[in-house]
């Protein structure tokens, strides 16, 4: 069994950019971010405790586990300060993360993030969480993108693939179990994320069906909101570059931060 989280490395360069899967994905929806970021940024795209590589990883769908997880993986690799990324339930955990560990994370980018409401599609959760091939993952798969989105069979395939995994549907199951209990999720309260001194940017379709776009109302004022038109939950697969514009905008407002520090 693994001792530390797996993560996909690509890239070089003075800042780290840290990206952090939701519900049931891995650490290839960054794909396609990646091949932005790298250009420029460090990235480690990390597979989750209880998902892909890190199957095995104590703690899957606990945010303290998971925090504690990182902390220790970041340690290792001797990464003092970050820019923190987070979708859906990594959303969560990126803010969580944020939250418990401020001076160790530069900025903080969280696309249509979980912990912000209560509300969540916690029946559609838990079907994708039992689809295993590709044909059962289908009809989920295309809702968590949206109706607008185009189809990418190739995506499809890498998550069925992961699926297939032995032991992963019975471990989403569980975690499902955790993080939509009762068919609510844990709400982060607003007066926790006002605390949050490093630039923090929250991106959200308004064509999400797993999370409302609602949720992004009434956010501290100093967060920057970006509200993209018809756009479903998967927004680092179907608007990657939107995205990853979004990331840089914050690397480059923390430098400007610690520069006028300085």
């Amino acid at each position: 069994m693994a001792d530390r989280l797996f993560a996909a490395e690509a890239g070089k360069g003075a800042e780290t950019v840290v990206l952090l899967h939701g519900f049931g994905g891995h650490h290839d929806i960054w794909r396609y971010m990646v091949d932005v970021l790298a250009r420029e940024y460090r990235t480690l795209a990390y597979d989750l405790p209880g998902h892909g590589r890190s199957l095995g990883i104590v703690g899957a769908g606990s945010a303290k586990s998971t925090i504690a997880a990182l902390r220790d993986d970041l340690a290792h690799r001797a990464l003092d300060r970050v820019h923190l990324v987070g979708h859906s339930m990594g959303g969560a955990f990126a803010a969580l993360f944020a939250i418990a560990d401020p001076f160790r994370i530069a900025s903080l980018t969280l696309l249509a993030p979980g912990g912000f409401g209560e509300a969540i599609a916690a029946h559609t959760l838990k079907r994708y969480a039992e689809a295993v091939s590709s044909i059962e993952l289908r009809p989920y798969f295309k809702a968590m993108r949206g109706v607008k989105a185009e189809d990418d069979d190739a995506a499809l395939d890498r998550l069925a693939a992961v699926r297939a995994t032995h032991g992963q549907r019975e471990a989403l199951i569980e975690i499902h179990g955790r993080i939509a209990r009762d068919g609510k999720q844990g709400a982060i309260p607003r007066e926790q994320l006002a605390g949050l001194k490093m630039p923090v940017t929250v991106a959200w379709g308004t064509g999400d069906g797993v999370l409302p776009v609602v949720q992004s109302l009434n956010l501290p004022p100093r967060f920057h909101v970006r509200i993209v038109d018809g756009a479903g939950h998967m927004l680092p697969e179907t608007h990657p570059r939107l995205c990853a514009d979004l990331v840089a905008r914050n690397v480059r407002a923390a430098q400007m931060l610690a520069t006028a520090a300085n």
